[in-house]
């Protein structure tokens, strides 16, 4: 039985939360400050988290931001009001999985609890654990790249569609597949999004980036990762 944590304040949502999601068969805890999530999650180690945006003590977003530098991969689905675009983006860039927008539909929410669990669970046993490329050293579960023994900075988006790619290498992979499968949803971020990423990608692994040898782009399709 998955265990989830709410981390809301207002007790009418999380009260709302709590009793659906425990009416789905999922275990519940929660607290209420940004500055209590990070210990909950060391804590209970639970399956996923519902993170409001926000939060006193400590925004939702700091949170995201604090548990993706502790190589702490636990689902994070980001609760937001419609003037938040801003930090839900961020959230997203830094490491967020998934959002929902208030007021929000119980029934799609649970719909994106079960498909981020899902995805928790298949992933961990299909995607690579490791990878090197051009001298680079990528431990996809511990989320860190070395080359030649110094950390490089890949954010927790670019290795996660890094890793689809590996995992789908010599097949061409569209930007609404990544969108899906990394983010998702297939609405918002846009695909813009996927192609920035994939610049960065490049950018910091590829020998040439002007020139990809690796991660190659399919016109009016996506991309292609070779080795």
């Amino acid at each position: 039985m998955a265990l989830i944590l709410i981390v809301e304040d207002e007790v009418s949502i999380a009260k709302g939360l709590e009793i659906n999601l425990k009416g789905a068969g999922y275990t519940v805890t929660r607290v209420t400050r940004g500055d209590q999530a990070v210990a909950a999650v060391l804590r209970e180690d639970p399956d996923l988290v519902l993170l409001d945006v926000m939060l006193p003590g400590m925004s939702g977003v700091d949170v995201c931001r604090e548990l993706r530098s502790r190589r702490i991969n636990t689902p994070i689905i980001m609760l937001t009001a419609k003037a938040e675009e801003i930090d839900r983006v961020l959230g997203l860039e830094i490491g967020a999985d998934d959002y929902v927008t208030k007021p929000f539909s119980m029934r799609e929410l649970l719909a994106r609890v079960r498909l981020r669990l899902k995805k928790q669970r298949s992933g961990s046993s299909s995607a690579p654990a490791c990878y090197a490329i051009e001298g680079v050293e990528i431990d996809f579960e511990r989320r860190t790249a070395v080359r030649a023994g110094v950390s490089l900075e890949l954010a927790p988006k670019e290795l996660e569609v890094l890793r689809y790619l590996v995992q789908h290498r010599g097949e061409v992979v569209t930007r609404d597949q990544l969108l899906d499968e990394v983010w998702g949803y297939d609405t918002t971020p846009t695909t813009r999004t996927i192609d920035t990423h994939i610049l960065r990608l490049r950018q910091k692994l590829e020998p040439n980036p002007p020139s990809p040898v690796h991660i190659l782009s399919v016109y009016g399709e996506g991309y292609r990762f070779v080795d």
